[in-house]
């Protein structure tokens, strides 16, 4: 790895890139000079030496002019070795002479954006365009305006209908109108709701431009966003709105829901579905990790485009360095979270390992509430569960202690053997001891865990049939496993009716599985119920699912949940809990003897959480159990009834989007035929393929990749495989098969190399962490680089052998104690827990 200072040409390439031009050419003037308006010449440039070196003190002054020549940014340009800082002030003096407005400090490096009449340099990855400059300064937003609005209960019923008190059944209130609003679909803010929206309004009016709502699972997040988008919209503090999400089916339901509240007035996209018309939509819909992949964000969108920006359960959509993303954009930033910041309040933060789950989540949840600037830990807005269910808005579990004597013993000191899979294939171990490997799961033990919950089960108050339940099983396999012991089961207990229906699996690889919920929420998975004619309710009880159906999930008429599987994540754990918070009335109409329409209604006091791995006691100490059940003995390794002694696997997490590495082997037969034409022939390949067409348009990546994995990689005529394709398409790094597809489909222009994705990394960590005038720049960035790619200088930073690097090709003692202490700390905590440093090897 190469160190040596490149600032002009990276200026340059930026300036270029940005649309400046340092010469008149076919597209215009020549819009980049010297001071005193000088033109600047060939000769001029490159006299200046790579790094300005052979300019006196190492740093020159721009001046961008628009089409008439005047003014509109100075650009501070300064040797790598130089904080891009140090200077501001004087370029602050020379921009207010020249009567510019904004200021680019930039050592190639590291670049700043400084809107004189809005505070403090702004760290910035590109520079800004000629058009971006005229967007900003053209684009004034009115806080007093957004400050003043008046916000009251109908703010979004006055857009779904706008004459709504004059209409018929109209009875002047919310309480009164229960019907009208009912099956007009009209909805009102609660309290609540409303104080979120006039909270953020005095957080504006005091200056602030970000904000964070805590709000409890089921309390209407989406609602509120809406109101608060059309608060933005209407006032003229946003032309335009960005979405984040962090799963494609929030995303579909984001959509639907900001239609439903917001249609006439504002229209919603989906990014995916409009990539080349986005730009005639008030509010853009997309999932965080669409964005991120391959960094297309910076390629897709200028930080200008969206005003305002609000992150979906931000506590996973812009935590760790998907926060890069949102510090990308201008404008305002909202965030929303189910998550309080306190719930590790069981865990000892002094005692746990560093690569402990627990760890990673209190930096992830330091991080957002630093995010939204809440680092006293005070949100702007806080609605909790308990304030839910006081206000009768919400309903409590009734948590049940089911842990065996496996899983208890599973939750040793010892911790859990957990195999992950990244996003790019490989697996990695966390929160496990060298020396120690738990495995789960024999049949026997499964049995119990069913058995279990059937004795245990709510039942639904009307038919008295097992209470509509989700469960959350350790991986595919072991979903499919607990769907057929709970069939089995099924049919002993209530012979004929369900006929194998009881229980279904729903996870990722399973056709229509996204069908599938829905139809689970509509009372029509696999038919009615037939317990009791007419009554609205589906024939199967039971979804088995890993991890679909854990947010944005809307089912209010779950009366079970079921945890046979650890949760390492409060977010996580919260958001499966909220599945079963909501209020449901179950109604059953029918008609007497007389032919007259009667109902019985039951509501829903509660729900039951079967908690088989003490998820509550993992996050909360001494956890105060509803119900603790003693299950009966199961020891690992006794034959099960069909002879065999089952042994219990790992326990293995599915990230979505999986994707495979190919492992360096020897070549046998099959390799005779690699050439330069593999990867031709692949990209033929994939373009005849229907399923991967029609799945890469929907932005079904999971499906996509496991097709390709199954039919395509690996098989005899072509061997095609990751390894020889990179080879072939000569790409310097591990590739995955979704940037292969996304390149052949003109997703992505290019494969980015190394280098390129080293430099992205380091702008997204000093997004995040802006390194002060003290800091050296280039030695923090040569360092991040060198951490990254080079496993030996991890090795000794991390057992801190420094005397190591006295030696070392790549990084010196000298060159480490360039770097700043605090960065010494700070970067290998950053890349172990947000840098796949897999796809930086080849």
């Amino acid at each position: 790895m190469k160190n040596e200072a490149h600032a002009r040409i990276k200026i340059n390439q930026l300036l270029t890139e940005a649309g400046w031009r340092f010469f008149d050419t076919e597209h215009g003037k020549a819009n980049i000079l010297l001071e005193n308006y000088v033109k600047i010449s060939q000769v001029a440039i490159d006299a200046w030496g790579n790094d300005y070196e052979k300019i006196k003190g190492g740093s020159l002054d721009f001046l961008l002019v628009d089409d008439n020549n005047k003014p509109i940014c100075v650009l501070e340009a300064k040797k790598e070795s130089l904080h891009p800082l140090v200077a501001k002030e004087q370029a602050r003096k020379y921009a207010n002479t020249v009567g510019a407005q904004y200021i680019i400090l930039s050592n190639g490096v590291v670049h700043y954006l400084w809107d004189l009449k809005k505070g403090n340099p702004k760290p910035i990855y590109k520079f800004p365009s000629p058009l971006e400059i005229g967007a900003i300064k053209e684009w004034q937003p009115d806080r007093k305006a957004l400050a003043n609005e008046k916000v009251s209960i109908d703010y979004i019923a006055s857009v779904q209908m706008p004459d709504y008190a004059e209409r018929p059944g109209w009875n002047g209130t919310v309480e009164n109108s229960t019907d009208f609003i009912w099956n007009n679909k009209l909805r009102f803010l609660r309290y609540y709701q409303l104080n979120a929206v006039q909270k953020l309004q005095e957080a504006v009016d005091k200056g602030n431009d970000r904000f964070l709502f805590e709000m409890a699972t089921g309390t209407g997040k989406t609602l509120t966003a809406a109101a608060v988008i059309k608060l933005f919209l209407r006032t003229k503090n946003a032309k335009k709105v960005l979405f984040l999400v962090d799963r494609l089916e929030l995303e579909d339901q984001a959509y639907k829901d900001f239609t439903n509240y917001l249609k006439p007035d504002y229209t919603t996209y989906i990014y995916k579905e409009h990539r080349s018309d986005w730009h005639k939509a008030d509010i853009i819909v997309t999932t965080i990790q669409s964005l991120l992949f391959n960094n297309k964000y910076r390629e897709l969108f200028s930080p200008t485009d969206f005003d305002l920006l609000i992150s979906d359960e931000s506590h996973r959509s812009v935590s760790g360095n998907s926060r890069a993303v949102f510090e990308y954009f201008n404008g305002y930033k909202l965030g929303l979270t189910a998550t309080p910041k306190d719930y590790l309040k069981g865990v000892d933060l002094d005692k746990i390992r560093e690569n402990d789950p627990r760890e990673i989540e209190r930096r992830m949840l330091r991080d957002t509430y630093t995010t939204f600037g809440c680092e006293n830990g005070q949100p702007t807005f806080r609605y909790t569960l308990l304030q839910g269910v006081k206000d009768d808005f919400l309903r409590n579990p009734i948590t049940i202690d089911a842990r065996t004597e496996i899983t208890t013993q599973l939750l040793s000191d010892e911790g859990y053997a957990v195999v992950t899979q990244t996003e790019e294939g490989q697996e990695a171990e966390t929160f496990v001891s060298r020396d120690f490997e738990k495995r789960f799961f024999s049949d026997k033990t499964n049995a119990v865990f069913c058995s279990t919950f059937l004795e245990k089960a709510l039942r639904d108050p009307i038919t008295n049939e097992i209470g509509k339940t989700i469960i959350f099983a350790v991986s595919q396999n072991h979903a499919r496993r607990i769907t057929e012991i709970l069939n089995e089961f099924a049919e002993q207990l209530f012979p004929n009716k369900y006929n194998s229906d009881f229980a279904v699996q729903v996870t990722s690889q399973v056709t229509n599985a996204q069908q599938m919920t829905i139809n689970f929420s509509n009372n029509n998975l696999n038919g009615k119920t037939n317990w009791l004619e007419g009554y609205k309710s589906s024939k199967t009880r039971v979804c088995v699912t890993v991890g679909m159906m854990t947010t944005g999930y809307d089912c209010s008429d779950l009366l079970n949940i079921g945890l046979m599987r650890p949760v390492f994540s409060p977010s996580d754990f919260v958001q499966i809990k909220g599945r079963g918070t909501r209020k449901h009335t179950f109604t059953y109409k029918f008609k007497n003897e007389l032919q007259e329409e009667e109902s019985i209604q039951k509501d829903k006091a509660h729900f039951k959480l079967f908690d088989f791995f003490a998820n509550c006691e993992y996050f909360e100490e001494k956890f105060d159990y509803d119900e603790v059940l003693i299950l009966p003995k199961v020891r690992e390794g006794i034959p099960d009834n069909t002879g065999e002694t089952k042994r219990i696997k790992k326990y293995t997490s599915e990230l979505l989007d999986p994707l495979v590495v190919a492992e360096e082997k020897v070549i046998g037969y099959e390799g005779m035929k690699i050439d330069r034409m593999l990867y031709r022939d692949f990209e033929n390949r994939i373009k005849m393929d229907d399923i991967i067409r029609k799945n890469v348009e929907l932005g079904n990546w999971e499906q996509v990749v496991s097709h390709i994995k199954n039919e395509i990689m690996d098989k005899p005529n072509e061997y095609f495989n990751l390894e020889k394709l990179r080879k072939s398409a000569k790409i310097d790094r591990k590739v995955s098969i979704r940037e292969l597809v996304e390149k052949i489909f003109g997703i992505i222009p290019k494969f980015k190399s190394k280098d390129e994705l080293l430099d992205e990394e380091f702008d997204k960590f000093i997004s995040i962490y802006p390194p002060e005038e003290d800091v050296n720049i280039r030695s923090l960035q040569y360092f991040f680089k060198a951490y990254i790619i080079d496993q030996d200088i991890r090795k000794i930073i991390e057992t801190k052998d420094f005397q190591a690097l006295q030696t070392h090709p790549v990084l010196t003692i000298a060159q480490f104690k360039e770097v700043t202490a605090k960065y010494r700390e700070v970067v290998p905590v950053y890349i172990k827990d947000y840098v796949n440093l897999d796809t930086f090897a080849a």
